[in-house]
Order: structure tokens, then sequence, then C-alpha cells
């Protein structure tokens, strides 16, 4: 492979993002492309980035990882705070590792609001405090009525967003409760800037039928490899308290043990809200990237093959 340098005779490396619905196979599609062309890969997933939450997160196994260099993967425990700023500095320690290191690299996952905030940077957040959270978990009970009512102070904001998008819709009235201000007058004021220049970004598409089978598989094999030992192990060490365990898979396993559900029920559960999270992850990729190449993992793997050779 021919190597570009600057005129300091460090490596220019070229870097695309891997995106796509949970259980698409994204990560085993990352892992043969960086094997063929001299690649690493950045992890983008909330989960993987904690230590010991290995059979919930789905992470790539040691022998893919001994394979291949993994970043953003084991970084925190799950007692540690996490927010999107710490990926930022994940990335940018990264990319300037493998920048003397003569590799590209590949940002993969299902966590893609990170990607977007790298891409478009992010302006100061707030701090809401405990009164603003219990408002917050009341006004979300009604997502209808808390979207008709952004529609109503903030049209622009609204227009970007879906009325089932719990995520955005909480922030903006973390926004509007602690400052007073409509979430697009709040951006206005502050300049963001993109941590991550203008990239290839790749979307793997698959038919909803054969993604829910394979989500389906994918929530059998965890039972199977021990998500609810895991669980019950990380609950004892942690407490339930930590973000981690409200993820789908541990929180459902809690439901588990704590009695609420059956083995079967709980496998039903998980499979359910994870394809619910897919149809959210899907929604979101086509919605809040302006240029994706989507296609079958064969028809992607040969385009990302070409820009990096």
């Amino acid at each position: 492979m021919l190597k570009y340098t600057n005129i300091k005779g460090v490596y220019i490396l070229k870097e695309i993002a891997l995106i796509g619905p949970t259980a698409c196979g994204k990560s085993s599609l990352a892992i043969e492309i960086a094997k063929e062309c001299e690649a690493c890969v950045l992890s983008l997933d909330s989960l993987s980035i904690y230590k010991e939450i290995d059979i919930s997160s789905a992470k790539p196994s040691l022998k893919e990882r001994k394979e291949v260099e993994h970043f953003g993967i084991d970084e925190i425990y799950p007692n540690e705070h996490f927010n999107v700023s710490l990926f930022f500095e994940i990335y940018k320690k990264t990319k300037k590792e493998l920048s003397f290191r003569n590799k590209n690299l590949i940002i993969v996952g299902g966590s893609s609001f990170y990607l977007k905030a790298m891409m478009e940077g992010l302006s100061p957040s707030v701090s809401p405090s405990e009164k603003t959270y219990k408002k917050l978990e009341e006004i979300l009970k009604d997502l209808k009525k808390a979207f008709e009512f952004i529609k109503i102070k903030d049209p622009v904001f609204a227009s970007k967003i879906t009325k089932g998008d719990v995520y955005r819709i909480g922030k903006w009235y973390e926004i509007f409760l602690e400052s007073g201000e409509i979430a697009t007058r709040y951006f206005s004021k502050y300049k963001r800037e993109p941590v991550i220049g203008k990239i290839p970004v790749f979307c793997i598409s698959m038919d909803k039928e054969i993604l829910k089978e394979r989500i389906k598989r994918r929530t059998s094999m965890m039972i199977k490899e021990g998500v609810v030992e895991e669980t019950f192990y990380l609950e004892k060490k942690y407490t339930r308290a930590v973000k981690p365990l409200k993820a789908i898979g541990p929180k459902e396993c809690l439901e588990y043990l704590d009695g609420k559900l059956t083995l079967k029920e709980m496998e039903e559960k998980i499979s359910l809200n994870t394809v619910k999270l897919a149809k959210r992850q899907i929604t979101f990729n086509k919605t809040q990237f302006k240029e994706v190449v989507y296609g079958n993992s064969e028809e992607i793997k040969e385009k990302i093959k070409k820009i990096f050779n």
C-alpha cells in the first residue's frame, strides 16, 4: 500500500466510518477489512467502552482484538462517568497514535450519535439539577405532549427530530428547564467546533426480517454465554445504579433476577427491545447524515477497500 506523508514525515491516515443497526455485522466486517487494509478499529459503542461488560455489549472476541487492534474498548469501569467528550479524547488520541504507525482507521459501531457529534461538534452542555431531572421524568411520561410543546416553542428543532426521539426531546427540555431558552437559540450562541473532518460514511442495509432473526439468534447466544451471570456479577460489584446496567440486556436480566420475568420472557423482551433499538438507529442514520453510502456487506467492503488502497 502506498504511504502518504506530510512534510514532517507523519503518515496522513485515511479514515472511514461504518455504521448500521445493531446485529447487522458491522464489527465482523470492520475486522475483515482492517486485516486487508492495514487498519485499526475505533469502537463507536456506548457499552463496549466499559471494562467487564463483555457479553451484553457483544464486544469483539479477544482473538479478534489480537488480530486487529481496537480502540475505544475497555476504556473505563462501569462506575466511571462517560459522555461524548471522553469519546472525543479517545478519538484524538487514537488518530495521533496511528499517524505515527502508518495505519488507517475504521470507526465502527451503532452509537452513531457520537460520530455525528464529532463531525458537527457540540455546544457546551447544561448540567441539569436534581429538580430538573425530576421534572423531566414527569414530562417524558407523555412523549406526544412533550413533542407538541417543542413544535410550538421551537419548530426548527422539532423539524429535525421525530416524535419518538426520547433522547433529543429530553435534551431539549434539559436546556429549556435549565437556561429558559429554546435549544435552537441556545445552540446559535455557541460556535461548534468539529472534531473530525468530512469522512466517507458507510451504512450496512439489511432486510428487516433478516435483521430480526439475527437479533433473536444473538440474544439466544448471549444467554448461553452467560449474560445473566455477568449482570449478577456487575450488580454485586457496582450496584444496579450504574448507567450501563440500565442498557438493553442488563436491565432485562435484572428483571429476571428479581423474579419479574421467566428466562423465556427475558429472552423475548431483550430481543423485542433490541429490535426497537435497531429501528431507532435506522431512523437516526437516515435523518442525521446527509451523505451516506448504503449497501450490503460485500458491496461496502469493496468500496472501502478502494478508498484505503
